[in-house]
């Protein structure tokens, strides 16, 4: 069974992506091509805060996280070349819509005093990035567990060319822009 957002997206979005930026071929209309959930925890903290990130981030998503690890050694950020610096997730398929449609129904409206996103977060190439201020706006989480608030980046990325176009496709998704 496909995804809510995914028949969205096959019966309403891209018909109207396809009037409204006079494609001729249905292989040119953009699309949501994975995204990518990003957590970073500081060198400084406690030694459990990189569990802790990659078990909530495997609690939001429903994948088991990446460790990454740095590359090289940054004597000022007291960082040494393969010490672990943060865990990531790539979604792609029906759990990247999944994940959508729960970020954008039920994770994003939690934030408090939420306007929308800001439409400037774009690349140049159609692929846009959001942070997250803390973990706790996704209902996964249990709050009387949490012993960091961590935020967390993630960056969806579309075949869109252009800004304007994956601003299109995103705000037909349901994604909530500012004015």
């Amino acid at each position: 069974m496909k995804p809510r957002l995914q028949e969205k997206y096959e019966k309403e979005v891209r018909p109207a992506l396809v009037t409204k930026l006079g494609y001729t071929n249905v292989h040119q209309v953009p699309k949501i091509e994975k995204i990518v959930v990003n957590m970073g925890v500081s060198t400084s903290r406690e030694k459990g805060a990189l569990e802790e990130a990659v078990k909530d981030l495997g609690a939001i998503t429903g994948r088991k996280p990446v460790v990454s690890k740095a590359k090289k050694s940054v004597a000022s950020f007291k960082l040494r070349k393969g010490q672990s610096v943060g865990c990531r997730v790539t979604l792609r398929r029906e759990v990247m819509y999944e994940f959508f449609d729960r970020l954008v129904a039920t994770a994003l409206p939690r934030i408090r005093d939420f306007r929308g996103i800001s439409p400037r977060q774009f690349d140049g190439r159609g692929t846009y990035s959001l942070g997250l201020p803390d973990q706790t706006i996704f209902p996964e989480i249990e709050l009387d567990k949490i012993k960091f608030n961590q935020g967390m980046d993630i960056t969806i990325v579309t075949t869109a060319e252009t800004d304007s176009e994956a601003l299109d496709l995103l705000r037909l998704m349901g994604m909530p822009f500012s004015k």
